[in-house]
């Protein structure tokens, strides 16, 4: 007879451990694009966010970089749409709504990354993932409407939703080049397609140049930067993560992203508070891995017989 579970293995890897470090950079940078927003159009200071990042990669890449391959082009293109779409409609929401609800609402894409996974790369997530995903997702509900009891769609919101959906393809797609592909010269690509495509939607969103001021650059360059690291870490610690395990770490945003703004001067109601320990709560279910005991060969267990 099959023995029943006994125990479970709770262990942190080291990519695991340096994608929490780099959700909580993520966090941080609402609260610096909200009020970015305020000086500045949103494609422009995603444009120039990501030309920022790429030209910092590219210049301490440029020794042994190498030649880029048509399957890195690829890739770096389709991963850097995604980015665009997903930064740029997620900094167009942040005109109108907060840093911080803006970071909620943004990890509803929690649950589409398995779905879209299992879906385009046939890979089912674990039962643990799921119930980690579940509890991650209930808890995103809380913080993203603890007074309403549920989401006012805004246009500001109904773009930080739709930034989901873009978000979630770019976790799926670097997924599917990790290990293929080298890292520095497809995040090299990716950033600066991000960049050209999010200069290009200017005109449609009718942008002008803003007035250039210290705070705007200081912004949109320190976010270059974070953006840079960001990217080179997603696609280096996916080659051993999971997508289904990166998302629910990714999941941790929101609360980083709760913390900066308290500090900032937001307070968040009880309801919230409960949402952000069932996030983390939720990290930590996904990391506990059951495990089965073997059967008891048929000598030990005619011993156990006798006695």
């Amino acid at each position: 007879m099959i023995g029943c579970f006994s125990r479970y293995k709770w262990r942190l890897t080291l990519p695991e451990a340096i994608l929490i470090f780099i959700t909580m950079i993520w966090g941080g940078t609402f609260m610096v694009v909200h009020h970015a927003m305020t000086l500045s159009g949103p494609f422009f200071f995603v444009g120039v966010r990501f030309a920022t990042a790429a030209s910092l990669l590219l210049l301490f890449s440029l020794r042994g970089l190498g030649r880029f391959t048509r399957r890195e082009l690829t890739a770096g293109l389709w991963i850097g749409i995604a980015i665009g779409c997903g930064y740029g409609l997620q900094t167009w929401g942040m005109q109108t709504i907060s840093g911080s609800q803006s970071a909620f609402i943004t990890a509803l894409y929690v649950p589409l990354v398995p779905l879209l996974q299992w879906a385009f790369l046939g890979k089912m997530p674990g039962v643990m993932s799921w119930g980690g995903i579940a509890l991650a997702f209930g808890g995103l509900l809380l913080v993203a409407g603890p007074e309403s009891g549920g989401l006012a769609f805004s246009h500001g919101e109904l773009a930080t939703l739709l930034s989901t959906l873009a978000i979630a393809a770019e976790i799926i797609l670097i997924s599917a080049s990790a290990g293929k592909v080298d890292i520095r010269r497809v995040t090299i690509v990716q950033l600066a397609v991000a960049s050209l495509f999010s200069f290009m939607l200017m005109a449609p969103n009718g942008e002008q140049l803003p007035t250039m001021s210290p705070w705007l650059w200081v912004s949109a360059l320190g976010l270059g930067v974070a953006s840079a690291l960001i990217q080179v870490t997603m696609n280096w610690a996916q080659r051993s993560v999971s997508p289904t395990r990166a998302t629910v770490i990714y999941a941790g945003e929101p609360v980083w992203a709760g913390v900066v703004g308290r500090i900032a001067g937001e307070r968040l109601p009880g309801a919230a508070l409960l949402g952000g320990a069932l996030i983390v709560l939720g990290v930590l279910v996904s990391e506990i891995r059951l495990k089965r005991r073997a059967e008891a060969p048929p000598a030990v267990r005619e011993e156990i017989r006798e006695e």
